[in-house]
C-alpha cells in the first residue's frame, strides 16, 4: 500500500484521517516535528499532509514550516498538501511559496481530501516513471551518441546524423560554443563506415596561422629551422578515417586554398616537399562563425563553403532548448553525485527556477561545469542557486507606495502585483506562471480569483 503521512496535532484529526484513508493506504501519524521527521526520515512517504500549527506553536506556523523546509531538503519532490484554516490563510500561501504542493481549507471533507490525495500520488508516481524512462533514454543514448536531448531542435539533429552519417561525404556543424559540435563529429565518425578509422581532430582556431599548416599536412626533414625530422599532419593521419576540423571560421584564407584543393584532389604535400601523398579522409567541418557573413567580408571562400557544406548541422543554443535545459541538468546532477560520491538529493525550488531563466551563454559545457561546481561544493542535500554560481536576487522595489495600508493590504497588493507580472511575462499561461511563482496551478487559480484576475 501507498504511504501517507499525516501530521497534525489533533488527535480527533488523526483518528479521523486514518479510519476514513486506512483501506486505501498505510496511513503514518506525527503530532509533532520531531516525530514527524523520524517517520519521514523512515519511510519515505511521497505525499503527506501537514497542519501548520503544530507543538509549541499550536497558535501559529513556525514549526509547520520548519517541518516543511526540512522535508523539501531532504525530498524535494515529496508532495506537502498543507491542511489550513481560514484565520491561517497567508502562512497556507507561504508554505505553497516554499514548495508545498497544495493547501486544503479546513473543515475536512473527506470526500474531496481523497481526490485531492489521488492526484497527488498519481502526479508523484508520473513524475517518478518520467525521471525513470527518460535517465534510461539518455543512458542508452550517451553510450551511442554522447549528446542528450528531447526537444524538437536536437531530434532532428538525432534524425540527420542518422541519415547522413554512412554518407562518405563532407559535412558542416554550425552552433555556438558549448553546443556539442565535437560530440555530433564523434557520432557520425562511429556510425560510418569509417569507424574502424581514426577521428583526428584539430582546432583550427587555436594553433598560430605560422604553425598551422605544418600541422595540417606535416613537413619534410629541413623544411625550416627546428624540423629535423620528417612529420606527418593530421590530414594524413586521419587515412582511412575521418578528419574534424573544427572551427574552420579561423582558417586563414591560404590554408582555405590547400583544403579546397585536398577536398577536389584527394591529394596533399606536406610543407618543404614536393611529392604527392594520396589520402583518404572523410571531412567534418564545425564552426561557431556565421559563415554566409564570413564570405561577404571576404573571410571565408564561397567555393570552399559548398564544399565542406553539402550537409549543413545546426545545433540550437541551450537557451532555446527548452525542457532540456531541466532533463539535461538532472542528467547532470545523477551523473556527477555518483562520480563524486556526494549525497545531494535535488535542485531546490529556487535552483531550478535559476536553471531555467539563465540565457547559457556557454550553452551546455557551461551547464556541466556549473553543476559539477555545485555538487562540489554544496553543503546541503539540495543544491541552492547560490551553489551554481547565480546571483540571489533580492525582490525587485515596488513601484507603488504602502503608504497608510495595513500590512495585510499591502501584501496583498505586492501578491496582486506579482500575479499581473508573472501572467504578462508568460502570456496569461498559467502553468508557465504558477511554476515562476512556485505555487500550483489550482493555488494560482484560487489567487487570481481573490484578485479578480481573469486569463487573457
Amino acid at each position: 500500500m501507498k504511504k501517507l503521512l499525516i501530521i497534525d496535532d489533533s488527535p480527533e484529526i488523526c483518528k479521523q484521517l486514518k479510519w476514513g484513508l486506512g483501506k486505501e493506504y498505510q496511513v503514518l501519524l506525527a503530532q509533532d516535528v520531531e516525530e514527524a521527521l523520524t517517520l519521514f526520515t523512515r519511510h519515505k512517504p511521497k505525499v503527506l499532509t501537514l497542519d501548520l500549527g503544530l507543538p509549541p506553536d499550536v497558535d501559529g506556523a513556525t514549526e509547520g514550516l520548519r517541518c516543511l523546509e526540512q522535508i523539501l531538503r531532504e525530498q524535494p519532490d515529496t508532495k506537502v498538501i498543507v491542511l489550513s484554516g481560514n484565520e491561517n490563510r497567508d502562512n497556507a500561501l507561504q508554505a505553497v511559496q516554499l514548495g508545498a504542493y497544495d493547501f486544503y481549507r479546513k473543515p475536512i471533507d473527506l470526500a474531496e481530501l481523497k481526490v485531492i490525495l489521488q492526484r497527488a500520488f498519481h502526479l508523484s508516481t508520473l513524475e517518478e516513471e518520467n525521471r525513470r524512462l527518460q535517465t534510461a533514454a539518455l543512458t542508452d543514448r550517451d553510450k551511442g551518441w554522447g549528446m542528450l536531448g528531447q526537444c524538437p531542435q536536437m531530434e532532428e539533429v538525432f534524425t540527420t546524423i542518422r541519415k547522413v552519417a554512412p554518407a562518405d561525404i563532407p559535412i558542416l556543424i554550425l552552433g555556438e560554443n558549448g553546443t556539442g559540435k565535437e560530440l555530433v563529429a564523434k557520432a557520425i565518425h562511429s556510425h560510418s563506415l569509417r569507424n574502424k578509422g581514426e577521428l583526428i581532430p584539430i582546432n583550427c582556431g587555436a594553433i598560430p596561422e605560422n604553425l598551422l599548416e605544418a600541422e595540417l599536412f606535416g613537413h619534410e626533414k629541413g623544411a625550416f629551422t627546428g624540423a629535423a625530422a620528417q612529420v606527418k599532419g593530421k590530414v594524413e593521419y586521419a587515412h582511412g578515417g575521418t578528419l574534424f576540423l573544427d572551427e574552420i571560421g579561423e582558417l586563414p584564407l591560404p590554408l582555405q586554398v590547400k583544403i579546397l584543393r585536398f577536398l577536389q584532389e584527394k591529394t596533399i604535400e606536406r610543407v618543404g616537399g614536393r611529392k604527392e601523398i594520396d589520402v583518404d579522409a572523410r571531412i567534418v567541418a564545425a564552426t561557431n562563425v556565421d559563415i554566409e557573413e564570413a564570405i561577404k567580408q571576404g573571410n571565408f571562400r564561397e567555393d570552399l563553403y559548398y564544399r565542406i557544406g553539402v550537409i549543413t548541422i545546426k545545433l540550437p543554443p541551450l537557451r532555446e532548448r527548452g525542457e532540456d535545459i531541466s532533463l539535461l541538468a538532472n542528467y547532470f546532477l545523477n551523473r556527477y553525485v555518483a562520480e563524486f560520491s556526494k549525497k545531494i538529493k535535488g535542485y531546490s525550488a529556487a535552483a531550478e527556477a535559476a536553471l531555467t531563466a539563465h540565457p547559457w551563454p556557454g550553452n551546455v559545457r557551461e551547464m556541466e561545469n556549473r553543476i559539477k561546481r555545485a555538487i562540489l561544493l554544496a553543503d546541503g542535500p539540495v543544491i541552492e542557486p547560490c551553489d551554481l554560481g547565480f546571483e540571489v536576487k533580492t525582490a525587485p522595489e515596488q513601484t507603488f507606495s504602502t503608504h497608510g495600508l495595513t500590512l495585510k493590504e499591502a501584501r496583498d497588493r505586492i501578491e496582486r502585483e506579482m500575479l499581473v507580472a508573472a501572467l504578462k511575462k508568460n502570456a496569461g499561461n498559467v502553468a508557465r506562471s504558477s511554476e515562476e511563482l512556485g505555487v500550483s496551478r489550482p493555488t494560482f487559480y484560487d489567487l487570481m480569483k481573490k484578485h479578480h484576475l481573469h486569463q487573457a
